[in-house]
Protein backbone atom coordinates (compact mmCIF):
# COMPACT_ATOMS: atom_id res chain seq x y z
CA UNK A 1 0.00 0.00 0.00
CA UNK A 2 1.02 3.56 -0.60
CA UNK A 3 3.18 5.43 2.08
CA UNK A 4 0.31 8.18 2.09
CA UNK A 5 -2.46 5.25 3.08
CA UNK A 6 -0.46 4.67 6.60
CA UNK A 7 -0.91 6.85 9.91
CA UNK A 8 2.33 8.34 11.91
CA UNK A 9 0.14 7.35 14.64
CA UNK A 10 -3.38 6.53 15.74
CA UNK A 11 -5.26 7.49 18.77
CA UNK A 12 -8.53 6.24 20.14
CA UNK A 13 -11.14 9.01 21.42
CA UNK A 14 -12.29 7.69 24.29
CA UNK A 15 -12.45 9.60 27.89
CA UNK A 16 -9.19 9.09 29.21
CA UNK A 17 -8.00 10.33 26.01
CA UNK A 18 -10.13 13.38 25.82
CA UNK A 19 -9.55 14.31 29.90
CA UNK A 20 -5.70 13.99 28.97
CA UNK A 21 -6.50 16.81 25.90
CA UNK A 22 -8.68 19.32 27.60
CA UNK A 23 -10.02 21.70 25.91
CA UNK A 24 -8.94 25.56 27.09
CA UNK A 25 -11.44 27.35 29.37
CA UNK A 26 -11.84 31.14 29.42
CA UNK A 27 -10.80 33.43 31.83
CA UNK A 28 -13.16 34.23 34.17
CA UNK A 29 -13.09 37.77 33.77
CA UNK A 30 -13.23 37.43 30.18
CA UNK A 31 -16.03 38.90 27.82
CA UNK A 32 -17.94 37.12 24.88
CA UNK A 33 -14.87 38.35 22.30
CA UNK A 34 -12.33 36.17 24.33
CA UNK A 35 -14.66 32.94 23.78
CA UNK A 36 -14.45 33.60 20.49
CA UNK A 37 -16.37 34.44 17.01
CA UNK A 38 -17.91 31.93 14.87
CA UNK A 39 -19.24 32.59 11.34
CA UNK A 40 -21.80 30.38 9.57
CA UNK A 41 -22.15 30.95 5.90
CA UNK A 42 -24.75 28.92 4.46
CA UNK A 43 -28.46 28.35 3.98
CA UNK A 44 -30.67 28.69 0.95
CA UNK A 45 -34.59 29.36 0.47
CA UNK A 46 -34.81 25.62 0.09
CA UNK A 47 -32.71 24.90 3.64
CA UNK A 48 -32.87 27.55 5.96
CA UNK A 49 -32.86 25.25 8.90
CA UNK A 50 -29.60 23.94 7.97
CA UNK A 51 -27.44 27.32 9.16
CA UNK A 52 -29.87 27.87 12.34
CA UNK A 53 -28.79 24.02 13.38
CA UNK A 54 -25.17 24.71 12.97
CA UNK A 55 -24.95 28.51 14.28
CA UNK A 56 -26.94 26.86 17.63
CA UNK A 57 -24.54 24.27 18.21
CA UNK A 58 -21.38 26.34 17.48
CA UNK A 59 -22.85 28.80 20.62
CA UNK A 60 -23.73 25.90 22.51
CA UNK A 61 -20.26 24.51 22.26
CA UNK A 62 -19.23 27.78 23.94
CA UNK A 63 -18.48 30.41 20.98
CA UNK A 64 -18.96 33.49 22.76
CA UNK A 65 -19.85 35.51 19.43
CA UNK A 66 -21.77 34.49 16.34
CA UNK A 67 -22.39 36.10 12.73
CA UNK A 68 -24.95 34.11 10.23
CA UNK A 69 -24.48 35.29 6.70
CA UNK A 70 -27.18 33.64 4.32
CA UNK A 71 -29.55 34.29 1.59
CA UNK A 72 -31.47 37.59 1.82
CA UNK A 73 -34.67 35.53 0.73
CA UNK A 74 -34.36 33.83 4.48
CA UNK A 75 -32.59 36.38 6.30
CA UNK A 76 -35.34 37.86 8.31
CA UNK A 77 -36.64 34.55 9.37
CA UNK A 78 -32.93 33.28 10.57
CA UNK A 79 -32.86 36.31 12.42
CA UNK A 80 -35.78 35.71 14.10
CA UNK A 81 -34.73 32.12 14.58
CA UNK A 82 -31.24 33.21 16.70
CA UNK A 83 -31.62 36.24 18.32
CA UNK A 84 -28.43 35.77 19.26
CA UNK A 85 -26.86 36.23 15.67
CA UNK A 86 -25.81 39.48 13.80
CA UNK A 87 -27.11 37.99 10.30
CA UNK A 88 -26.05 39.06 6.98
CA UNK A 89 -28.05 38.86 4.22
CA UNK A 90 -26.83 37.70 0.98
CA UNK A 91 -27.65 38.42 -3.01
CA UNK A 92 -28.79 35.27 -4.05
CA UNK A 93 -28.98 33.47 -7.88
CA UNK A 94 -31.79 32.00 -9.13
CA UNK A 95 -30.21 28.68 -8.35
CA UNK A 96 -29.95 29.75 -4.55
CA UNK A 97 -26.26 29.85 -4.92
CA UNK A 98 -24.75 32.87 -3.39
CA UNK A 99 -23.32 35.64 -5.57
CA UNK A 100 -19.99 36.71 -5.58
CA UNK A 101 -21.04 39.97 -4.31
CA UNK A 102 -21.31 38.46 -1.18
CA UNK A 103 -16.99 38.75 -0.90
CA UNK A 104 -17.47 42.46 -0.38
CA UNK A 105 -20.19 41.90 2.77
CA UNK A 106 -17.94 39.18 4.19
CA UNK A 107 -14.53 40.79 3.53
CA UNK A 108 -14.96 43.58 6.55
CA UNK A 109 -15.46 40.32 8.51
CA UNK A 110 -12.22 38.18 8.18
CA UNK A 111 -10.19 40.41 10.58
CA UNK A 112 -12.65 39.89 13.38
CA UNK A 113 -13.77 36.37 13.06
CA UNK A 114 -11.72 33.21 14.56
CA UNK A 115 -13.32 30.61 12.48
CA UNK A 116 -16.09 30.30 9.54
CA UNK A 117 -18.01 27.57 8.75
CA UNK A 118 -19.15 27.41 5.31
CA UNK A 119 -21.40 24.79 3.60
CA UNK A 120 -24.87 24.06 5.76
CA UNK A 121 -28.11 24.36 3.40
CA UNK A 122 -26.10 25.54 0.60
CA UNK A 123 -27.28 24.19 -3.03
CA UNK A 124 -25.50 25.06 -5.97
CA UNK A 125 -22.09 23.24 -5.70
CA UNK A 126 -20.79 25.36 -8.47
CA UNK A 127 -21.49 28.61 -7.37
CA UNK A 128 -20.49 27.43 -3.81
CA UNK A 129 -17.30 26.73 -4.87
CA UNK A 130 -16.66 29.39 -6.39
CA UNK A 131 -17.79 31.40 -3.66
CA UNK A 132 -15.53 29.42 -1.01
CA UNK A 133 -12.46 29.84 -3.17
CA UNK A 134 -13.17 34.08 -3.93
CA UNK A 135 -12.95 34.33 0.19
CA UNK A 136 -9.99 31.78 0.42
CA UNK A 137 -7.32 34.45 0.11
CA UNK A 138 -8.98 37.04 2.44
CA UNK A 139 -9.19 34.66 4.79
CA UNK A 140 -5.69 33.24 4.66
CA UNK A 141 -4.05 36.17 4.85
CA UNK A 142 -6.30 37.06 8.25
CA UNK A 143 -5.32 33.54 9.25
CA UNK A 144 -9.15 32.16 10.21
CA UNK A 145 -9.49 28.95 11.24
CA UNK A 146 -12.01 27.22 7.77
CA UNK A 147 -14.42 24.37 8.28
CA UNK A 148 -15.82 23.27 5.33
CA UNK A 149 -19.28 21.58 4.95
CA UNK A 150 -21.64 20.04 3.01
CA UNK A 151 -22.24 21.72 -0.63
CA UNK A 152 -18.96 23.70 0.36
CA UNK A 153 -16.70 20.80 0.14
CA UNK A 154 -17.15 20.91 -3.37
CA UNK A 155 -14.63 23.42 -3.56
CA UNK A 156 -12.66 20.27 -4.44
CA UNK A 157 -14.48 19.40 -7.24
CA UNK A 158 -14.36 22.79 -8.93
CA UNK A 159 -11.07 24.51 -9.02
CA UNK A 160 -10.33 28.04 -8.89
CA UNK A 161 -10.46 30.01 -12.69
CA UNK A 162 -7.13 29.43 -13.67
CA UNK A 163 -6.34 26.46 -11.84
CA UNK A 164 -3.55 24.32 -13.91
CA UNK A 165 -5.83 22.01 -15.37
CA UNK A 166 -5.56 18.26 -14.55
CA UNK A 167 -4.18 19.18 -11.32
CA UNK A 168 -5.76 18.08 -7.90
CA UNK A 169 -6.50 21.61 -5.87
CA UNK A 170 -4.53 21.49 -2.87
CA UNK A 171 -5.42 24.49 -0.21
CA UNK A 172 -2.41 26.77 0.65
CA UNK A 173 -3.41 26.68 4.62
CA UNK A 174 -4.91 23.79 5.98
CA UNK A 175 -9.00 23.75 6.62
CA UNK A 176 -11.25 21.27 7.96
CA UNK A 177 -13.62 19.02 5.95
CA UNK A 178 -16.33 16.85 7.40
CA UNK A 179 -17.44 14.42 5.08
CA UNK A 180 -19.81 11.46 5.45
CA UNK A 181 -19.35 8.10 3.46
CA UNK A 182 -21.31 9.35 0.60
CA UNK A 183 -19.81 12.63 0.44
CA UNK A 184 -16.51 11.16 0.14
CA UNK A 185 -17.47 9.32 -2.69
CA UNK A 186 -18.97 11.92 -4.60
CA UNK A 187 -15.08 14.20 -3.81
CA UNK A 188 -13.12 11.30 -4.55
CA UNK A 189 -14.66 8.94 -7.19
CA UNK A 190 -14.39 6.10 -4.72
CA UNK A 191 -17.30 3.63 -4.36
CA UNK A 192 -19.13 4.22 -0.99
CA UNK A 193 -19.05 0.82 -0.52
CA UNK A 194 -15.33 0.79 0.29
CA UNK A 195 -15.03 4.07 1.93
CA UNK A 196 -17.10 2.23 4.54
CA UNK A 197 -15.23 -0.45 4.13
CA UNK A 198 -12.15 1.06 5.20
CA UNK A 199 -12.10 4.42 5.61
CA UNK A 200 -8.67 5.31 6.72
CA UNK A 201 -6.77 5.00 3.61
CA UNK A 202 -9.07 7.41 2.04
CA UNK A 203 -9.14 9.94 4.59
CA UNK A 204 -5.36 10.09 4.96
CA UNK A 205 -4.33 10.04 1.56
CA UNK A 206 -6.68 12.91 1.12
CA UNK A 207 -5.62 14.53 3.80
CA UNK A 208 -2.02 14.45 2.94
CA UNK A 209 -3.08 15.48 -0.82
CA UNK A 210 -5.53 18.37 -0.34
CA UNK A 211 -3.66 19.76 2.88
CA UNK A 212 -6.90 19.31 4.96
CA UNK A 213 -8.23 17.86 8.49
CA UNK A 214 -10.41 15.09 7.30
CA UNK A 215 -13.23 13.72 8.95
CA UNK A 216 -14.84 10.78 7.67
CA UNK A 217 -18.35 10.50 9.39
CA UNK A 218 -19.95 7.13 9.96
CA UNK A 219 -20.70 4.64 12.96
CA UNK A 220 -16.91 4.39 13.42
CA UNK A 221 -15.36 8.04 12.77
CA UNK A 222 -12.00 8.46 11.46
CA UNK A 223 -9.77 11.82 11.54
CA UNK A 224 -6.97 12.62 9.62
CA UNK A 225 -4.21 15.40 9.45
CA UNK A 226 -1.81 16.14 6.77
CA UNK A 227 0.79 15.00 9.12
CA UNK A 228 -0.40 11.82 9.09
CA UNK A 229 -2.47 11.27 12.22
CA UNK A 230 -4.98 9.26 12.73
CA UNK A 231 -7.97 9.80 15.39
CA UNK A 232 -10.64 7.23 15.80
CA UNK A 233 -14.32 7.24 17.57
CA UNK A 234 -16.11 4.08 17.69
CA UNK A 235 -19.72 5.09 19.16
CA UNK A 236 -22.29 2.05 20.37
CA UNK A 237 -23.99 2.44 16.56
CA UNK A 238 -26.73 4.64 17.77
CA UNK A 239 -28.80 5.04 14.54
CA UNK A 240 -30.52 7.51 16.27
CA UNK A 241 -27.89 10.28 14.60
CA UNK A 242 -28.24 9.25 11.45
CA UNK A 243 -31.29 11.99 10.80
CA UNK A 244 -31.52 14.96 8.64
CA UNK A 245 -29.74 18.16 10.30
CA UNK A 246 -27.34 15.89 12.32
CA UNK A 247 -24.25 16.53 10.03
CA UNK A 248 -24.98 20.39 10.37
CA UNK A 249 -25.07 20.27 13.75
CA UNK A 250 -21.66 18.63 13.98
CA UNK A 251 -20.00 21.06 12.10
CA UNK A 252 -21.67 23.82 14.44
CA UNK A 253 -19.79 22.25 17.65
CA UNK A 254 -16.25 21.76 16.00
CA UNK A 255 -16.11 25.53 14.55
CA UNK A 256 -17.66 26.80 18.06
CA UNK A 257 -14.64 25.13 19.49
CA UNK A 258 -12.55 25.84 17.27
CA UNK A 259 -13.47 29.87 17.28
CA UNK A 260 -13.22 29.31 21.25
CA UNK A 261 -9.87 28.18 21.31
CA UNK A 262 -9.25 24.45 20.61
CA UNK A 263 -6.80 23.88 18.33
CA UNK A 264 -8.55 21.92 14.87
CA UNK A 265 -7.19 18.26 15.46
CA UNK A 266 -8.76 18.69 19.36
CA UNK A 267 -11.87 20.29 17.78
CA UNK A 268 -12.37 17.82 15.78
CA UNK A 269 -12.04 15.01 18.20
CA UNK A 270 -14.12 17.19 20.54
CA UNK A 271 -16.85 17.41 18.70
CA UNK A 272 -17.29 13.78 17.31
CA UNK A 273 -17.46 12.95 20.72
CA UNK A 274 -19.71 15.06 22.43
CA UNK A 275 -21.45 14.61 19.20
CA UNK A 276 -22.03 11.16 19.77
CA UNK A 277 -22.64 11.00 23.38
CA UNK A 278 -25.23 13.71 22.78
CA UNK A 279 -27.30 10.85 20.75
CA UNK A 280 -26.55 8.66 23.31
CA UNK A 281 -28.18 10.63 26.20
CA UNK A 282 -31.39 11.37 24.05
CA UNK A 283 -31.48 7.76 23.02
CA UNK A 284 -31.85 6.97 26.53
CA UNK A 285 -34.36 9.70 27.33
CA UNK A 286 -36.32 9.96 24.21
CA UNK A 287 -35.88 6.41 22.53
CA UNK A 288 -33.46 4.96 19.78
CA UNK A 289 -35.49 6.73 16.89
CA UNK A 290 -37.17 9.81 17.04
CA UNK A 291 -35.01 12.65 18.98
CA UNK A 292 -34.23 15.68 16.43
CA UNK A 293 -31.33 16.98 15.46
CA UNK A 294 -32.15 19.94 17.30
CA UNK A 295 -32.19 18.60 20.40
CA UNK A 296 -28.72 17.35 20.23
CA UNK A 297 -27.23 20.60 20.86
CA UNK A 298 -28.93 21.35 24.22
CA UNK A 299 -26.65 18.23 25.64
CA UNK A 300 -23.77 19.94 24.47
CA UNK A 301 -23.38 22.26 27.37
CA UNK A 302 -23.39 19.58 30.31
CA UNK A 303 -21.72 17.07 28.11
CA UNK A 304 -18.75 19.94 28.10
CA UNK A 305 -18.26 20.08 31.61
CA UNK A 306 -19.21 15.89 32.43
CA UNK A 307 -16.75 14.61 29.92
CA UNK A 308 -14.41 16.81 30.89
CA UNK A 309 -14.35 16.11 34.36
CA UNK A 310 -11.86 17.12 36.86
CA UNK A 311 -9.12 18.20 34.10
CA UNK A 312 -11.06 20.97 32.55
CA UNK A 313 -10.17 22.69 35.75
CA UNK A 314 -6.47 22.25 34.81
CA UNK A 315 -7.36 23.72 30.92
CA UNK A 316 -5.27 26.21 29.52
CA UNK A 317 -7.03 29.39 30.15
CA UNK A 318 -8.08 31.19 27.36
CA UNK A 319 -6.29 35.02 27.21
CA UNK A 320 -6.21 37.22 24.29
CA UNK A 321 -4.47 36.28 21.55
CA UNK A 322 -4.44 37.11 17.52
CA UNK A 323 -7.60 35.67 15.74
CA UNK A 324 -6.73 32.48 14.37
CA UNK A 325 -5.01 29.54 15.44
CA UNK A 326 -3.58 27.36 12.57
CA UNK A 327 -4.04 23.57 12.17
CA UNK A 328 -0.87 22.03 13.60
CA UNK A 329 -0.05 25.33 15.40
Amino acid sequence: MDSTNHATAVHDVDLAFLRSWALPQPDGEGDKELRGHVLVLGGSCEMPGAVILAATAALRAGAGKLTIATGASVAQLVALAMPEARVIALAEHTSAGFSLDAVASLDPLADHVDAILIGPGMCDEPATAALVHALLPRLDAARTNIVLDACAMGAMLHPPLGWPEGRPFRFERPVILTPHAGEMAHLTGVDKAGIVERPDPHALSTARAWNALMIVKGARTVIASPEGELWQHEGAGNIGLAISGSGDVLAGIIAGLVARGAAPAQAACWGVALHARAGDRLAERLGTLGYLAREISQEIPALLEQVGGHAAADAPTIRPSPVGQELGA
